[in-house]
């Protein structure tokens, strides 16, 4: 090596040491001995591993819960626990996923091992109890509220987040489907909060980052929740959850602006026929406890179909029925956006969007792709009837230059509801409220992906690179995800999401409508959309 390479080298690496007194990893080593990434959580000492320069930890028990009942505090241990490898995920049907090769193939997932002592966190963070107070961000991960874990994707590891901006990142694991919400407060005051438990998994977690994030350099007092899908469900339900007040600071609803979830009226429904396809009576609950999960889960989904079937009957039509929180007066005290946006957030800064795409219909069904006006037209005519002529119209007019497939393509299944949560939000006269729309479409399979539902989730990590196999990785990639990530890193350490390389960001207004385009060329664009939207929601709308 010469000495000008070795100069470099060092210029590049720095010198700097742990607080414990050991250097620090640098220029791509890992070191994993027990004084490199040592600290001290309220359970006990956890040793990580240091990748680089970022100190990484994994399956810290944050909780821990018997079956429908909520968290209580993980046990304490002696000695020195080892967090470095996932814990278990919670339990969940398989993924179907797994059937389509090229979906497998795109989405990398990592499923992990399902155990029901589930209640992990995963931290990320550059200084360990060195006296820095970086912002916290927690990623709840998508699945609606019946799968998924933090460590599923590629695109959830912190490092790249956490090294570029100097932030703590956290992902979590929690109880879901019916073991996180099977509502059971029929059978008695045992189980008042049954339906909610995996909602509660998530307030526990943000109040174990308050008592110990600063022992990962983290700040408790500027902390932003972010999820995507069933994650952004999640965090529009917390900004509603009053024992989650004041356990955040800021939030970020990607593609999941939940503004109404299960009504009681219906949870306890699935609560009770779940018992009796079991053959349990109302005073044998406890025997709940005992049955297997896989059990447990296929009397919960026979429940649950049954009830949905009853609920559309009653004009009920949306994604996420039966395994999510539930309206019970007391966990969660009213619906989380309707009427209102809730108070209780409501200096709570946030940001709101969706991707052009979504459940990019062509993806799935490639007999779409390339598809002509005529036969689009056919199958538009099946949700717009004699008013088709008018939505293309309409759709050219919004989008000029688009192609059949896109009118086929775009999404009006989770950007309604997304505007409609940004109205509310804006009209509170409150903290203010971003919106975008994430427009760039991946190369990766002839381009089959589109701007599919969770494209942007590597843009946001940094991680165009670690998840190319569904951003395919070039340089268009990574220099759109350098200005994303840059936008939520600069709104997680201050609230305004303007960030080098993208134009000024402006909030919402429900009389502009002011939205983010993320793609290769970013820009503000207002009111894009009004009238193909309020011709959309003119019909019937599932919504998320």
């Amino acid at each position: 090596m010469t000495v000008a390479a070795a100069g470099i080298l060092a210029m590049s690496c720095g010198s700097c040491t742990t607080p414990h007194g050991t250097e620090k990893a640098c220029c791509g080593e890992l070191r994993a001995g027990n004084d490199d990434a040592l600290t001290v959580t309220e359970n006990g000492k956890v040793a990580g591993y240091v990748d680089g320069n970022v100190y990484v930890f994994k399956g810290i028990p944050y909780a821990k819960a018997e079956r429908f009942m909520p968290p209580v505090p993980a046990d304490k241990w002696e000695g020195i626990r080892s967090c470095r490898s996932y814990g278990p995920t919670c339990p969940q049907a398989k993924r179907t996923g797994w059937q389509s090769d090229e979906m497998a193939f795109a989405f990398a997932w990592n499923d992990g091992f399902p155990g029901e002592d589930c209640l992990r966190a995963n931290i990320w963070t550059k200084g360990l109890e060195d006296g820095k107070k970086r912002p916290v961000m927690v990623w709840l991960h998508g699945g609606g509220y019946a799968a998924g874990s933090g460590q599923e994707l590629p695109s959830y590891d912190g490092k790249s987040l956490a090294e570029k901006g100097d932030v703590v990142v956290v992902t979590l694991n929690h109880r879901l489907n019916v073991l996180g919400f099977l509502d059971l407060s029929a059978f008695g005051e045992k189980y008042a909060k049954s339906g909610n438990a995996g909602l509660l998994d998530l307030v526990a977690a943000l109040q174990w980052v308050q008592r110990n994030i600063s022992s990962f350099g983290g700040d408790p007092s500027n902390v932003t929740i972010f999820g995507q899908s069933g994650g952004g469900g999640k965090v529009s339900t917390l900004l509603a959850t009053p024992a989650a007040k004041g356990l955040f600071h800021k939030a970020i609803v990607q593609s999941g602006s939940m503004l109404r979830t299960m009504d009681a009226k219906y949870s306890r429904r699935i609560g009770a026929a779940t018992a009796k396809e079991l053959g349990i009576r109302p005073n044998e609950m406890e025997k709940l406890a005992q049955i297997p999960y896989e059990q447990l889960l296929a009397a919960g989904e026979k429940a649950v179909a049954a009830v949905r079937a009853d609920a559309e009957k009653d004009g009920i039509s949306t994604f996420i029925f039966g395994w999510a929180p539930t309206v019970d007066g007391s966990v969660l005290p009213s619906q989380p956006f309707d009427p209102k946006a809730p108070e209780q957030s409501k200096d709570i800064p946030l940001i709101i969007g969706t991707t052009l795409h979504e459940f990019t219909m062509s993806t799935y069904v490639p007999a779409f792709r390339g598809v002509q006006e005529g036969n689009a037209r056919k199958f538009l005519a099946t949700r717009y009837g004699d008013r088709t002529g008018e939505f293309i119209t309409l759709f050219k007019k919004t989008y000029p230059g688009c192609t059949p497939q896109d009118m086929i393509d775009t999404d009006f299944t989770f950007r309604p509801g997304a505007i409609e949560q940004a109205r509310l939000k804006s009209r509170q006269g409150g903290a203010p409220v971003y919106m975008y729309l994430f427009t760039w479409e991946s190369p990766v399979m002839d381009g089959m992906l589109r701007s599919t539902h969770c494209m942007e989730i590597p843009f946001v990590f940094n991680n165009a690179i670690r998840h190319a196999s569904m951003t395919g990785g070039g340089k268009d990639a990574v220099i759109l995800a350098d200005k994303m990530s840059g936008a939520w890193l600069n709104f997680a350490h201050t609230g305004n999401p303007d960030a080098e390389g993208l134009p000024h960001w402006e909030p919402f207004s429900c009389k502009d409508g002011a939205t983010m385009f993320f793609g290769n060329e970013c820009e503000v664009r207002y009111n894009h959309d009004k009238e193909l939207m309020d011709f959309v929601r003119s019909f019937p709308t599932r919504g998320f």
